[in-house]
């Protein structure tokens, strides 16, 4: 069975065999604490990699430099959600010596940084660390709308040697208290509610998201967790993950065919 873990801002959780986790802060209006994450990775040669990026205070940013002989061994920061991009700045000047990945918004958003041409979405990651990280670009829903309201899209990555799936804003599960006790991603593995504002305006586009989402969970069937961005870890038996993204399928089953039963937009 499932459990769902949410842990304080400013905690390091080692996951094992490499992979660490960061939990962050990040207030609604100033007062929500909805929470953020990064994380850390180490590749088998030693050197390590950020997902995402965040502002690390004094005892984070100490644990991290022990770990990475103060910054020296960190090849790269990616970032993953085209509107995570409060901390793109300080972690790049943190960490100069990484190679910087972002999706196309990134570079537009901060083109004095020193981005990798290549963005996220556009497969620069591919292959990029070999057998242990992989990405997946959800297909059928736009990377960033012109409603930027809509955070639904972001790049999701695997560490198959922990099991563990990192994402951003597509997949979401929460912990909190009335009234977020009643949204659909409270307590459970959802996709994040926006998904028909993100869906690309063509009838097809449900079917690829569909087929995007079951592909990606038999893909990854041997995860053992999965780190979302607000505000929780859930872990599970290996094998159960495709369960719960069936699940999640479930739960949008009618935006999808309402989506597909509209008319083409031109």
């Amino acid at each position: 069975m499932a459990e769902i873990t949410k842990v304080k801002p400013g905690t390091l959780t080692d996951f094992g065999n490499g992979f660490y986790h960061i939990r962050g802060s990040f207030k609604l209006g100033g007062i929500l604490d909805l929470g953020t994450h990064c994380a850390l990775v180490e590749l088998a040669d030693g050197r390590f990699v950020f997902l995402d990026s965040y502002t690390l205070d004094d005892e984070l940013k100490a644990k991290v430099d022990a770990l990475t002989d103060n910054g020296r061994k960190i090849a790269a920061i990616v970032n993953l959600h085209p509107f995570h991009t409060l901390h793109c700045e300080w972690m790049a000047k943190a960490y100069p010596d990484a190679k910087l990945y972002g999706t196309k918004r990134h570079h537009e958003k901060f083109p004095d940084l020193r981005w990798e041409s290549d963005t996220c979405e556009a497969g620069a990651l591919d292959g990029l660390f070999g057998d242990a990280l992989q990405f997946s670009v959800p297909q059928g829903v736009h990377m960033v709308c012109e409603d930027e309201n809509v955070h639904f899209s972001s790049v999701l990555a695997y560490h198959r040697p922990s099991g563990t799936i990192f994402v951003d804003d597509t997949l979401s599960c929460i912990k909190a208290p009335f009234p977020l006790s009643l949204l659909p991603i409270t307590g459970k593995l959802a996709f994040h509610p926006t998904l028909a504002k993100a869906l690309e305006p063509n009838p097809y586009a449900a079917d690829a998201f569909r087929e995007w989402a079951i592909r990606m969970a038999q893909d990854w069937a041997d995860a053992r967790r999965i780190a979302t961005a607000h505000n929780t870890t859930m872990t599970f038996a290996s094998g159960e993950f495709p369960e719960k993204v069936g699940a999640a399928l479930g739960q949008v089953a009618g935006v999808l065919q309402k989506h597909r039963d509209r008319p083409a937009q031109a």
